[in-house]
């Protein structure tokens, strides 16, 4: 395969011993010539940020919106070197409570200030920072302080009253609470009951003042950080990150951005909203802390995003599908509410720029007249100062992505990665529109191949090359915490099998098409790969979500789909059926237009006879993870969603079976 944006480094190895063949293996094109040599000096996650207060003393490196007689003002700053300071002083306290390097600290709350001066502390004293959310459930905190052996968390005011709920089992190793606020005095009595101590954040830096601990050595290989990725099954796991996989991670994004030219530098700002507790949102900030770059913090609340963005005014975007939905859907809904002229006038905009995008032009000079008219407005929506909007962690639907890479006046890219790999593992292009549906090429510090999945039907070494994607390089985690079982099963001979199933397009990038684990057997023997099948019905544009569930006791397939309320009650309204939202859900007649609208695009798309749904149950409150039925990441607990729409699923395959 000879293609513009991969070179082979590696030929492909067929099938022998009972070993699946693989795939030549590939890396970035911008990797030809080698990897990006080291940086100097930059050996661990505590340099990034020692160099750049050396460096970039003064820039503005943490903002936050503080309150101002109960209205939030614009954002304050504090500068690299006053991050520093304080930075030194939570160092020595944390130390003066005893804990020694190697030991493990907990954070949790949202985003600010204080997590990343928690987190910088951990890195200069070679603590391990240990993330600790709650979206994994409640049980998920107290399983992680247990099983990483927590001595001290750093805890958002707020959730004092969650992290309580873990004793008295959390106290076998919590012996230290800080909380980034105050503390009540009722919280105080009641943690000193537990035998522990507890500081509100300003008491416990001035805990280190008098004191001056030495920094220890760190090596490239020293972990920095153990996340917990939430699994669709089980405990979840942690993942080992050393300084290394972020200091490599670091240098191939700088490499990649420079090949695309489209450097970070020190006038870059970044809004800090996605959880730094995941790897994603980790790395970014990394990445622009490596610049001297800016980062401020959103308030926390969904319904405030747009307000925090048009204050910041972000120069990088980064977002998941879900937050790009939302904005999609705002804009549809303010074009259709303009009228007929200003409609037909964006609709004209958009497919004279969409179409000389689609012939090469890059975004700026695709049609400067509609950007200047029409879509300068959708870009001050975003601040004004967008330039790339980056998606990560879950699929961003291709009609959405199109959309965005034409109104948004800016570069939207798709990235895939694990926590596994360090995040950022395969990422698209700027300017390159063939990339759609795509999460593009690798990045330019690892190797990919592909390994085949017979019992799925996915070859490597076909002309249309399908299969696992397999990882190599420095970014790889170095293991889960206390599970050699589970790290032999995916590190296979320095190759980290990542579950998910791609296919090679001839540029040279990936498509994520499929997910190794979801696979069943329908009666009939014949198996069905559930998220390709998921992925061609969410094409339908009157839903909003679908799961689909088979067994092997059972011939043929069923689904529960979040319908989209405004197609509903549209339909509802055009064939004279009334009733709320609720009771629409409920009605024969609506499923009938539903489960009609799934078999047409199965048609469209040609699936196989057995891939079709046969019946539909619509539930009009989507998927979520107060029920259990999302990850934190919006994936689908498979498992969990079965047991609770287990009656549903039961009384679909009786209906059917009856006929």
């Amino acid at each position: 395969m000879s293609s513009k944006f991969i070179v082979e480094v590696e030929p492909a190895i067929e099938a022998k011993d009972g070993r699946p063949s693989m795939g030549p293996v590939y890396r970035s094109v911008f990797a030809k010539d080698g990897f990006p040599a080291p940086i100097e000096g930059l050996d661990s996650c505590w340099d990034v940020f020692r160099l750049s207060v050396e460096k970039y003393p003064d820039n503005r490196m943490l903002g936050t919106r503080e309150l101002v007689n109960g209205k939030h003002g614009p954002y304050v700053w504090l500068t690299y070197k006053q991050v520093y300071e304080k930075v030194v002083r939570v160092g020595n306290a944390i130390r003066a409570c005893g804990v020694q390097p190697g030991g493990r600290c907990g954070i949790y709350g949202a985003n600010c200030a204080e997590w990343v001066m928690s987190m910088e502390a951990c890195n200069a004293h070679g603590l391990y920072c240990v993330p600790l959310y709650d979206t994994l459930g409640a049980g998920a905190v107290e399983f992680i302080i247990c099983h990483a052996e927590v001595t001290i968390a750093f805890v958002e005011e707020k959730k004092i009253p969650e992290l309580l709920k873990t004793f008295p089992a959390a106290g076998e190793y919590l012996k230290t609470i800080v909380s980034f606020g105050k503390v009540t005095p009722e919280q105080k009595e009641q943690v000193e009951n537990f035998g522990l101590a507890i500081h509100a954040w300003d008491e416990f830096l001035s805990l280190g003042d008098e004191k001056h601990f030495d920094l220890p050595l760190k090596k490239k290989s020293d972990i920095c950080t153990i996340m917990y990725t939430s699994g669709t099954t089980g405990d979840p796991k942690g993942v080992l990150i050393s300084n290394n996989s972020i200091v490599t991670l670091i240098a191939g994004v700088r490499r990649l951005l420079g090949s695309a030219n489209e450097s970070l530098d020190t006038h870059d700002v970044y809004l800090s909203f996605l959880p730094l507790a995941h790897i994603f949102d980790r790395v970014i900030e990394e990445c622009f802390i490596n610049h001297g770059a800016s980062i401020g913090f959103w308030r926390g609340d969904v319904k405030l995003l747009i307000e925090d963005i048009g204050e910041l005014k972000p120069t990088i975007f980064c977002a998941v599908p879900r937050v790009l939905d939302r904005i999609y859907s705002g804009l549809q809904q303010k074009i259709a509410a303009g009228g007929f002229l200003k409609r037909n006038l964006f609709n004209l905009a958009y497919n004279y720029k969409l179409h000389n995008m689609k012939g090469g032009l890059k975004h700026a000079e695709a049609s400067p007249l509609s950007d200047k008219i029409v879509f300068s407005k959708v870009k001050q929506g975003l601040g004004g100062n967008v330039r790339i909007i980056l998606s990560g962690a879950a699929p961003l639907a291709p009609h959405v992505e199109a959309y965005l890479k034409v109104v948004a006046c800016s570069h939207v890219l798709q990235g895939y990665g694990l926590t596994e790999t360090c995040a950022g593992t395969f990422v698209s292009l700027p300017n390159e529109m063939d990339m759609l549906g795509t999460v593009g090429p690798p990045v330019p510090n690892l190797d990919a191949r592909l390994e085949s999945v017979p019992e799925m039907n996915y070859d490597a070494l076909s002309s249309k090359p399908q299969g696992e994607i397999c990882i190599r390089g420095d970014v790889l985690f170095s293991g889960y915490y206390k599970r050699e079982d589970l790290t032999k099963e995916v590190l296979v001979d320095g190759w980290f099998h990542t579950g998910d199933i791609g296919e090679w397009q001839p540029d040279g990038s990936m498509k994520i098409i499929d997910r190794k684990k979801n696979i069943f057997k329908l009666s009939q023997g014949e198996y069905v790969a559930v998220e390709n099948l998921e992925n061609v019905y969410g094409l339908v544009s009157d839903i909003d979500s679908v799961w689909i569930y088979g067994n092997s006791f059972e011939s043929c397939l069923v689904a529960v789909v979040n319908p989209n309320k405004q197609a509903v009650e549209r339909y509802a309204e055009a064939n004279n059926i009334s009733g709320d939202f609720e009771s629409l859900c409920e009605n024969p007649k609506i499923k009938e237009y539903i489960l009609g609208e799934l078999t047409r695009i199965g048609k469209e798309k040609k699936l196989k006879g057995f891939e079709f749904v046969k019946a539909v149950h619509l539930d009009p409150v989507p998927f979520d993870m107060e029920r259990d039925l999302l990850t934190p990441t919006f994936k689908k607990k498979r498992p969990q969603m079965l047991k609770y729409y287990k009656e549903v699923i039961d009384n679909m395959y009786k209906t059917i079976n009856k006929k």
